[in-house]
């Protein structure tokens, strides 16, 4: 949703990303709700990917995260009027995604996960969809969270060529730590689809997992995203992923509704077949 937004000549903020919009131009985001509804989406995200406690605070907005959580949970809800579909709520690292160093405190980590998750789920998700992240503090403090709490979720991580996260863990070593805290399923997102190759031989590890990559130009952290890996290209990719049995897929930056379509339309394909 954030890149289609900036392809539409919206400037992200620097601290709120593309969830200012929920306020200034919430029509956008249910048109774009809409979109992925039509194009066969069984799930959406709520577009609070930087409305977590530590982004609002460091931004000049005077609402709170709770009130931009609502908002934006609300905007999704609209969207899907009377269709089934199931509402991710998207809980991003509490600093930037592709940031390496930490530069709050674990006590300011612990409350930004545990009131960002509980406003998502109060808001009315059907679960937290945990997603880039790359730090294995958090992550501890994010499983452990929501397995205490009986909150369902699925942990996506995002990882570096060489198969670690930012923080120097392994990736697989994590993905099988987290797995011990009873997720929906775990996940790599993010990630550009050569990076995801890599990975994906050793998939057959794991239980429940799923994917949704990076379809932007050259790397994951351009200022400026637009589509780098089209629909058919996508879908191409997807499929000789099928064997491994993902639960779960989507598509990240740089893609659009329509790469959702052909993987609507491919999948379909392949159960009446």
């Amino acid at each position: 949703m954030g890149s289609l937004l900036q392809q539409d000549g919206i400037t992200p903020d620097p601290h709120l990303w593309m969830s200012k919009i929920n306020l200034t131009a919430p029509e956008k985001i249910t048109a774009l709700h809409e979109k992925y509804i039509k194009a066969g989406a069984d799930i959406i995200t709520t577009n609070t990917f930087r409305t977590n406690p530590v982004s609002v605070q460091a931004s000049s907005t005077r609402i709170t995260s709770k009130n931009l959580v609502e908002k934006s949970v609300a905007l999704a809800k609209k969207a899907c009027g009377s269709e089934t579909v199931i509402i991710a709520g998207a809980n991003p690292p509490a600093e930037d995604c592709y940031q390496i160093k930490r530069s709050i405190s674990k006590k300011e980590l612990e409350r930004n996960h545990f009131e960002h998750i509980d406003s998502l789920m109060n808001a009315g998700c059907d679960f937290i969809l945990n997603e880039t992240q790359s730090h294995f503090d958090e992550i501890k403090i994010i499983t452990s969270f929501c397995h205490r709490n009986t909150i369902p979720f699925v942990l996506s991580l995002f990882f570096t060529p060489d198969l670690k996260l930012l923080s120097g863990h392994q990736l697989f070593d994590t993905l099988t730590y987290a797995q011990d805290f009873g997720p929906l399923a775990v996940g790599l997102n993010c990630v550009m689809p050569s990076v995801f190759q890599k990975a994906l031989k050793r998939i057959s590890a794991l239980q429940q997992w799923g994917f949704y990559l990076n379809c932007g130009t050259t790397t994951f952290n351009n200022e400026n995203i637009h589509c780098g890996v089209s629909p058919e290209t996508y879908t191409d990719i997807v499929k000789k992923s099928l064997s491994k049995k993902p639960s779960f897929i989507g598509a990240c930056c740089g893609s659009s509704p329509l790469h959702i379509k052909n993987l609507k339309d491919m999948l379909d394909e392949k159960s009446l077949s």
